[in-house]
């Protein structure tokens, strides 16, 4: 597919220390990509010369929209204490696209949540509803490709789920690349994912190619006491991995495919005269990706 970012071999030396480190990245048009990693991982710097705020020792970037359709969101926004929420998003629309009609300004005041403080000075806002109005004076010009660097670090849960389901609606009209450490929501909405760690991309691609290779294969098994004769009887099948207890009457089952255990679980457990109240397949999680790729 286009590419609406690309990088190759970028880095970016700070004295002795190397933030990015030959990272070659990759971003379809259209597309919601997700940046994960540990703090110190390099993902802000690499936000920063994507956004071209920052400049990179070496490398190369290339984007694959104009620039005066890319909006960049800081993880901490701030604004003049005296403004009100209105007159920053309509300041922010005047800066980046005048030709935008005024009309979006409470449109995207509206999609951001804050349409009933509109007209509430910004000097009183806590952070979540600073980090609502960022994301309100940077979606109002409509942009093509938006860069968003933690949107959701400030919020509660309810302005959490408000904020993904807004990325979504993104993602369908146009490109979105955000870095977050909240891996779930991660997971929630995005296509593709990358992964550094220490400057370097170790990981990038689909979400479901990743959590398809790197994820093992596994089952939840609720049976009723006494466990440890099913543990026994599951480990000694050549297709189970693992078998562990995770609770009083829980079961964790890894197998060697999900169509084996698909196949097999059922008889196994009888066999082993179990009395089961449930089983079912993991779902697969990228939490475990990343902790595989960054422990």
């Amino acid at each position: 597919m286009q590419a609406a970012v690309e990088t190759e071999g970028l880095r970016k030396i700070y004295g002795p220390v190397a933030a990015l480190d030959g990272v070659s990245l990759h971003v379809d048009a259209g597309s919601v990509y997700g940046l994960v990693g540990p703090n110190g991982a390099g993902k802000t710097t690499l936000l920063g010369i994507l956004a071209g705020v920052r400049r990179a020792t070496a490398g190369s970037v290339r984007i694959g929209v104009p620039r005066e359709r890319i909006a960049v969101m800081p993880d901490t926004p701030q604004f003049e204490p005296w403004l009100s929420a209105y007159e920053v998003v309509d300041l922010a629309r005047r800066l980046i696209a005048p030709e935008v009609p005024e009309r979006e300004v409470e449109q995207a005041l509206g999609e951001a949540g804050l349409a009933d403080v509109a007209g509430r000075r910004v000097g009183g806002f806590s952070r979540g509803r600073l980090q609502r109005l960022g994301l309100a004076a940077t979606i109002v010009s409509r942009p093509s490709l938006l860069i968003l660097d933690e949107p959701c670090s400030a919020l509660d849960p309810v302005g959490r789920r408000d904020v993904l389901d807004l990325v979504t609606r993104l993602g369908r009209r146009g490109t979105v690349l955000f870095s977050s450490h909240i891996l779930g929501d991660v997971q929630r909405v995005c296509d593709s994912v990358g992964v550094l760690r220490e400057g370097r991309l170790l990981l990038e691609g689909s979400l479901d190619d990743l959590l398809a290779d790197h994820v093992r294969p596994a089952f939840l098994v609720r049976v009723r006491p006494p466990l440890d004769p099913v543990v026994g009887a599951l480990r000694a099948q050549p297709w189970v991995l693992a078998a562990d207890m995770i609770g009083g009457s829980e079961l964790r089952v890894e197998v060697r495919s999900l169509e084996e255990g698909e196949r097999s679980l059922a008889g196994a457990l009888a066999g082993a005269g179990a009395r089961v109240i449930s089983f079912e397949p993991e779902a697969a999680d990228l939490e475990s990706v990343f902790l595989e790729m960054t422990s």
